[in-house]
């Protein structure tokens, strides 16, 4: 990651206001703002942390975009699952190297991306999407932010409840779908004995259905929380909050798959 930018990267153009800009480098190529012109040229071959003049004058601090930033500028066309809330998936999900998880849907491909990372070139990601629009964008931004889609992930375009009848096996489902309780028998086929289920809804009406469903389906130790993130202002002359904070964006429901037989619940098991 020390080396110079070369073609075809991307890079986050940061200017005096914080403001930031995702611009693909091509030589030759410009990328046109309010403050002017400025030329790719200028940026390729430099070193990250280098600062950039457009022709007004305009100047931009360049670095390579952390996946927060890739996430949030990349083209979409489902909503994408916040940053706030990938980090909480992957923590809650208990997402490991090495892991098998299966997603469903794949959205736009921000938490696919941080998947992959998580379960690494030992692990294994299968991601189901319904809709062909949906899958192929998640495909294009996946292969701008990794260079390729790694051989550790599978891109299924189709329904998630197919994946009972392939007989694959999985530790973790993280679940983006609108009626996550409607796939929990094809779950149940799936997901080995104690894996883990997190879900991510945005109403309480959703949330309130899956928690319901859950134990039928074979499902305990269920929580339920969202994830809150509020920003500071740091300055000499004063500390506080920023006057505005992202707030709420989803719910996430973590579970535990039980046995085929059954097991104890929180309240009667004991601890050895």
């Amino acid at each position: 990651m020390s080396r110079p930018f070369e073609p075809g990267e991307r890079v986050l153009l940061v200017d005096r206001r914080g403001r930031r800009y995702l611009v693909r480098l091509e030589p030759g190529g410009t990328w046109h703002s309010h403050g002017g012109a400025l030329p790719h040229d200028l940026v390729l071959g430099e070193p990250e942390g280098v600062v950039v003049h457009s022709a007004g004058g305009m100047s931009f601090r360049c670095f390579r975009p952390r996946m927060a930033d890739f996430v949030l500028k990349m083209p979409r066309g489902a909503q994408v699952i916040y940053p706030k809330d990938v980090g909480a998936i992957l923590v809650e999900a208990d997402i490991f190297p090495g892991a098998r998880v299966l997603e469903a849907g794949t959205g736009s491909g921000a938490l696919t991306l941080a998947l992959c990372r998580a379960v690494g070139p030992e692990g294994l990601v299968v991601s189901y999407e319904l809709r062909p629009d949906f899958h192929e964008r998640a495909a294009r931004n996946i292969e701008a932010f990794l260079g390729k889609v790694p051989a550790w992930l599978e891109l299924r375009q189709g329904d998630v409840r197919e994946v009972a009848a392939t007989g694959d096996r999985f530790d973790r489902a993280v679940l983006d779908l609108p009626e996550p309780w409607e796939v929990l028998p094809a779950l149940g086929r799936a997901l080995e004995p104690g894996g883990v289920l997190c879900a991510y809804l945005p109403t309480t009406v959703q949330v309130q259905e899956l928690v319901l469903a859950l134990p039928a389906g074979g499902f305990e130790h269920l929580e339920t929380l969202e994830v809150l993130r509020r920003t500071w202002h740091v300055a000499e002359r004063s500390v506080r909050p920023d006057h505005r904070m992202v707030g709420h964006t989803g719910f996430l429901t973590v579970a535990r798959r039980l046995a085929a037989s059954g097991s104890p619940t929180g309240a009667d098991a004991v601890d050895v």
